[in-house]
Formats: structure tokens, C-alpha cells, sequence
């Protein structure tokens, strides 16, 4: 737990340096499709090929930061469950158990931990300072 939380400021670099590049990849995309679709429906066009093949290498170069931003988090150990959401899991034990300790970018800290089956939806909070859950603190 203590080493994940270390992380996250570099894993929430890494997330919004994932994050850019995919959107900035998707406009790129956005904007090959639409030339596209204007090459169609005039039934062909000048293009400047070489305007269209830099901006085809720049959304590859996007994707491929992407790939590589997100393997480097892979490489840590830490799951992307997604991207677009900025959603983390960090693979743990918990009372002889395997968890997945949840991060959502904007949260302060790793907060919260489901078993690999219920996933977010099956979100609980952790009691950080006993590195219990809400309910065995109860008990």
C-alpha cells in the first residue's frame, strides 16, 4: 500500500502523458477521416500528400507514446483499467487474499480496493491507517 501510494505522482504523470497522447492521436484520426470522407464525396481532390503523410506519422508517433507510456506503468506493476477515466489498479494481498487496491485520477490518495471479480463497481474503502477495510474495522 505504502509503495503504491509513493507512486502515484509519477503514475499520475505517466496516466496524463497517456491520456494527452491518445486524444491528441484520436484527432489526428478525426481529421484523417474527414479529409476522407471530403476525397469521397467530391470524387477526388488535390491533396497535399505530403501534408497528409506528416500528419499521419504524428498520429502514429501519438499512438506509439501512448503504447509506451502505458507499458512503462505496466512494467511498475500497475494495472490501466481506464485510460479515458484515469483508473488504476495496483495488484495486492489483503488477509491472505489477492485484491486490487483502486486510483481515480483526481482522488488524493489510493483509497479504496475491490477483489479482481466485483471490480470498481465493487469498490470499498480502506481504512489507511490500519490497512483494514471499512467493514473489518467494524467488526
Amino acid at each position: 500500500m505504502n509503495e503504491a501510494q509513493t507512486l502515484l505522482p509519477v503514475l499520475e504523470a505517466l496516466l496524463r502523458r497517456a491520456q494527452a497522447a491518445g486524444v491528441r492521436a484520436g484527432e489526428l484520426e478525426q481529421e484523417m477521416q474527414e479529409l476522407n470522407q471530403r476525397i469521397f464525396l467530391a470524387g477526388g481532390m488535390r491533396v497535399d500528400v505530403a501534408q497528409a503523410a506528416r500528419r499521419r506519422a504524428e498520429r502514429e508517433k501519438a499512438l506509439q507514446e501512448a503504447r509506451d507510456t502505458l507499458a512503462e506503468m505496466d512494467e511498475i506493476g500497475v494495472q490501466v483499467k481506464d485510460l479515458e477515466k484515469g483508473l488504476l489498479d495496483f495488484p495486492s494481498v489483503m488477509d491472505g487474499r489477492d485484491v486490487l487496491l483502486c486510483w481515480k485520477l483526481g482522488e488524493g490518495e489510493i483509497g479504496y480496493w475491490h477483489t479482481p471479480e466485483d471490480g470498481f463497481a465493487g469498490r470499498k474503502p480502506l481504512d489507511v491507517r490500519s490497512d483494514k477495510t471499512h467493514k473489518e474495522r467494524l467488526n
